[in-house]
Parts: structure tokens; sequence; C-alpha cells
């Protein structure tokens, strides 16, 4: 059985995935603080009580798993305070060497449309409101981007637009190429979807794919 370690399983994208992981068949180590709060019943569900910016708790975390889903956030409101946000890339800076001397190759990472060269997407009033509200926690995503893009990883990183509690539709739209890049709306559930073909897909390896519902 496939083995796969969620960071940021507790909650929004990364819960999902770890339910949908799970309806799949592969076993998942669900790291995240409040990991114990996880309200899920599984045998293959191991709920592991740890932080992503810990290098201790990311080398324990990834023994003798196959791949690993990335789903840090954010609260909104920390998003509107003022300071630097360093969470994205300092996490990763922690996870790609420790994935590199742990022999996990496999890297599905999400971020957000609006990501390094997305942005340009983004355009007019939307774009100016867009970078007033999640410019410094989208700044340091465009830090976390290139870090994984310089990496000796399998990596694939995710782009979803406006997120929404929405149900699971299969429906969704994969948009690789610049020109077809737009907002919209997506369901976390339909995101997950799409996390967990990557862990084994090669589709959209090296790729930075806008989700749009």
């Amino acid at each position: 059985m496939k083995k796969v370690l969620i960071i940021g399983a507790s909650s929004g994208i990364g819960l999902e995935a770890t339910r949908l992981a799970l309806a799949r068949g592969l076993a998942v180590r669900a790291l995240a603080r409040s990991a114990a709060s996880i309200a899920i019943s599984d045998p293959n569900l191991e709920r592991y009580r740890g932080s992503a910016l810990s290098p201790t708790d990311l080398t324990a975390g990834l023994a003798g798993v196959d791949a690993v889903i990335m789903t840090l956030g954010i609260p909104m409101g920390a998003q509107l305070l003022l300071g630097p946000v360093r969470l994205f890339s300092d996490a990763t800076r922690l996870l790609i060497p420790a994935m590199e001397a742990s022999g996990v190759k496999r890297l599905v990472c999400v971020t957000g449309f609006g990501a390094a060269d997305s942005h340009s997407s983004i355009g007019g009033l939307q774009g100016l409101g867009f970078r007033l509200v999640f410019g410094r926690a989208y700044g340091d995503k465009d830090i976390q981007e290139r870090l994984i893009r310089e990496s000796r990883l399998d990596w694939v990183i995710a782009r979803p637009v406006i997120l929404t509690n929405g149900p699971p539709t299969g429906r969704y739209k994969i948009l690789e190429a610049p020109a077809s890049w737009r907002n919209g709306l997506i369901s976390r559930a339909d995101v997950a979807d799409f996390l967990i073909n990557a862990v084994d897909g090669n589709a959209y390896v090296g790729k930075t794919p806008v989700l749009l519902g």
C-alpha cells in the first residue's frame, strides 16, 4: 500500500485530501499541529502531531512514505496583519533537503492562482486588490515555488483559484497554458482530487497548472 505524508492535513484542502486518499486505498500520515482533531476513523490514517517548521518532525514524518502533499495555509486574519509572511518558504526550505535525504521524490504542493508568473493573469483593479490583501502571503509563495522549481524532486505545483466548500464535481479544469489562466471558483474537494491523482500520475510533473472549477 502506498503511503503519503500530507502536511497541513487537519483543515481545508489538506483535510479533503486526507479523506480522499484514504477512500482511494492510500495510507496517510497526517502532519499538523492539531492532528489529534482530525475526525476520521480509518485504520490507514496515522495522525502525526508536528510542525512543518521542525526539521525533526519532517524527518520523522518522511520515514516510510512514498510521496508528500503540502497544503499549508494561514488564516485570513493573519494575512491582514502587518509583518512578514515566511511560513511557506521556511517550511519548503526544510522539506526539500529532508525529502532528498530520505529518498522521497514526489512532492505535490498547493500554492494558488496569483503566485509567481500567474500573477500577471490577474489584471486591473482585481490585481491591485489581490496584492493589497494577499501580497505578503503570495510574495512568500513566489519564493516557495522558486525553491521547488530549483529542487531535484519530481514536483507538481497546483494553483487553485478562489476556494469554496462545495462538493466534488470531477468537472474542474486543469489549465496549463498561461493564455488560458483566469480566475474563478473551485471546491477544495476538487483540488484534493487533483492532488491525489498527482501522487501517482506523471502528466503534471514539473508543471504549475491553474485549477478552475
